[in-house]
């Protein structure tokens, strides 16, 4: 398992650097990781028993990060359009159905993955596609994902103490910890990226790798509700795509806005 981990990570770290140099190629690959995530999200769904719209939910869900790619009109201040527009629509077409049982639930489910996956992971191209965006993309992804890889290696080996074992019983206290520290550590390292003082660095990898493992948590919550171990099988030794993003899906936002508030 930690073989395939390790080569599953080479290939995605390969993927990444051969994407990240050309802005609108990292879009595209992001918004493909987006789609992905969709169908994983709504595939739980249905093996739950909900009744939802998928490939509405997943058309809804592209357009977002694409409106982000190919520089749309309204992408600026209006990303949520295609929200409100997806809802609407979602609306007409339970009301042509004449079984109404779960309705809300449907409607509910489907714009929470939209907003949770789409929305949230889409900022990254918004990111990629600020003044030293690759600098900036590669030190949160450096930040979260070494709080990922810090967890996992403590925790899978050393790990005695359960974190939130109601959520996610192989997640432990001292692999936490340690990819909190890891965290830091990488926000340290990014220095030469970030341009920021040490001080504020430790906070930067404090703040955002309690936010990545926030991430990991809601996705175990999620796949505690609908009862799968992992998101899917398509990356081997990691399981599936939300697996994959879950702890940049909080950190990508934020960090968007606190480049853009704090840091401005």
């Amino acid at each position: 398992m930690l073989l395939k981990r390790i080569t599953s990570s080479v290939i995605l770290i390969l993927l990444t650097l051969g994407t990240i140099f050309i802005d609108w190629l990292c879009g595209i690959f992001i918004s493909l990781i987006i789609i992905l995530g969709l169908y994983e999200y709504f595939k739980m769904l249905e093996n739950k028993g909900i009744t939802i719209y998928k490939y509405f939910g997943m058309a809804i869900g592209a357009l977002v990060p694409l409106s982000i790619v190919f520089r749309f009109e309204l992408t600026r201040s209006w990303e949520l359009f295609f929200v409100v527009l997806g809802m609407l629509f979602l609306i007409l077409m339970q009301l042509r159905r004449r079984q109404n049982s779960g309705a809300v639930v449907g409607i509910s489910t489907t714009i929470f993955g939209i907003l949770y996956i789409s929305w949230f992971f889409s900022f990254l191209i918004k990111i990629r596609y600020l003044p030293s965006g690759i600098g900036l993309l590669s030190a949160l992804l450096l930040i979260t994902k070494s709080g990922d890889i810090g967890a996992y290696l403590v925790g899978s080996r050393f790990g005695k103490i359960p974190l939130i074992p109601s959520i996610s019983p192989h997640k432990s206290l001292e692999g936490s910890l340690v990819g909190l520290l890891s965290s830091i550590l990488a926000a340290v390292a990014s220095r030469p990226l970030l341009h920021l003082g040490y001080l504020h660095l430790i906070f930067v990898g404090f703040f955002f790798g309690i936010l990545a493992q926030l991430g990991d948590l809601s996705e175990s919550l999620i796949k505690r509700d609908c009862q799968v171990k992992d998101s899917g099988k398509i990356i081997p030794g990691i399981g599936g795509i939300l697996d994959l993003i879950d702890s940049l899906l909080f950190t990508a936002p934020v960090f968007y806005f606190y480049i853009n508030i704090i840091l401005k």
